[in-house]
């Protein structure tokens, strides 16, 4: 097996992250200041549309398994493309959410086909390693790209969040022109008696459902960088307001320098379990250290807040890197898109519900909110073992364990 599949997925993941990095902080402002919608309907449109790609990323990884995942991986990249290009036409609340539902759709399955063409192309026993190197080079592009839409913020004119619109676009086309160059990987889910079985069969595996749903639990941590810690800092302590980008910055950095490091535990199923529960107590404590911050001022506050952030940060890659081993270890081997597909609404769930629930935890709650999200993290993790054993007590060992996947030359 050559690194080049290795390399290619990289550059492809460095490409499309650069252009979101750039569309992350910049389409708010766009949206409320160019198109003219108002901020409550951005964020309700957003919401519709995430929900949308939360259902659509199950049958889209389907596809992938069905039709290959290459080739729907290129095209899915190429349609989170014309999605980001089409947000240029749009002018008004319906165009704008039709737009974004096509977008969050394109961005959903692209994840689930991007995992089951990783899982054809690299063997099991490097595919978390690959992983943690794919987030460190996420997080490095979605830095660069940051800072070139802060360049567009700074000029504040519509033709720089225009400008950061078209490079988004550019950067999913090349996204997609280097998916292209990879191996084509067999669709295994079409192969053999009965056509693949059933459809949707992971909709009906209420085991691999649970770990995803205890996944999704830790995953509550998701808005706490870009949310709750921002504002917890400004209303609860007094620390500085600047201190929520630099949090920030800490976090992306750390899991570019280090989350490769942090996947080298992980070469199984009991390392993985025994991963994801450090990461729950880790978890813990940096909820527990944040709710010390409340109430104190300047640069104690800003010493107390730094220290949870680092906690945070060595949890989340302790988190990820355990939860991409059960992700596919625990999906059948001629599935795995569509498996993907599912495990991914994690993410999207915790994106669309977290919001809500961290914020009335931890503003309206204070301290004991901390405490309570903190141990809902160690809850999840640990009843992640008995999940595990009953979701591969019903699977052949070897497909538990070792999916394989046949690479095609087409």
């Amino acid at each position: 097996m050559t690194h080049r599949p290795q390399r290619l997925l990289a550059l492809a993941q460095l490409a499309n992250s650069v252009g979101d990095g750039a569309y992350y902080v910049t389409s708010a402002l766009y949206f409320t200041h160019v198109v003219g919608l108002a901020p409550a309907r951005v964020g309700l449109g957003l919401t519709l549309a995430w929900a949308v790609g939360s259902l659509v990323g199950v049958p889209l990884g389907r596809l992938a398994d069905r039709r290959g995942p290459r080739g729907t991986s290129v095209l899915l990249a190429l349609g989170t493309s014309t999605a980001v290009a089409s947000f240029l036409l749009v002018r008004g609340f319906v165009p704008f959410v039709l737009t974004a539902g096509v977008y969050a759709s394109a961005q959903s399955g692209l994840a689930a086909a991007r995992q089951a063409l990783l899982a054809g192309l690299v063997p099991a026993g490097e595919r978390t390693g690959l992983l943690a190197r794919l987030q460190s080079t996420l997080n490095g592009g979605l830095a660069v790209g940051a800072a070139l839409g802060g360049l567009a913020l700074s000029a504040g004119t519509a033709a720089a969040y225009r400008g950061v619109l078209v490079l988004d676009t550019l950067c999913f086309l090349v996204c997609s022109l280097l998916l292209l160059r990879l191996p084509a990987v067999t669709a295994v889910a079409s192969v053999g008696p009965g056509g693949g079985g059933r459809r949707f069969a992971v909709l009906r595996d209420r085991r691999y459902a649970l770990v995803a749903v205890l996944n999704a639990v830790m995953l509550l941590r998701l808005p706490l960088l870009s949310l709750a810690l921002p504002l917890w800092i400004t209303e609860r302590t007094g620390a500085p307001a600047w201190l929520a980008s630099g949090l920030f910055v800490l976090n992306t950095l750390a899991v570019t320098l280090f989350q490769v490091r942090a996947a080298r535990a992980v070469t199984g199923l009991g390392s993985a379990l025994r991963v994801l529960r450090r990461s729950g107590l880790v978890m813990f404590a940096s909820c527990a250290v944040f709710a010390l911050s409340a109430g104190r001022s300047g640069r104690p506050a800003a010493a107390i807040l730094i220290a949870g952030a680092v906690l945070q940060v060595l949890a989340e890659m302790q988190q990820s890197a355990g939860s991409w081993q059960l992700s596919f270890d625990l999906a059948p081997a001629d599935r795995v898109g569509e498996y993907q597909g599912f495990f991914g609404t994690g993410v999207t769930v915790a994106r669309t519900l977290g919001p809500l629930m961290v914020t009335w935890l931890l503003l309206g709650w204070g301290t004991p909110g901390w405490l309570l999200l903190g141990a809902l993290m160690p809850a999840a993790a640990y009843a992640m073992g008995p999940a595990t054993r009953l979701s591969t007590g019903r699977r052949a060992p070897e497909e538990a364990g070792e999916p394989v996947f046949a690479a095609g030359t087409g």
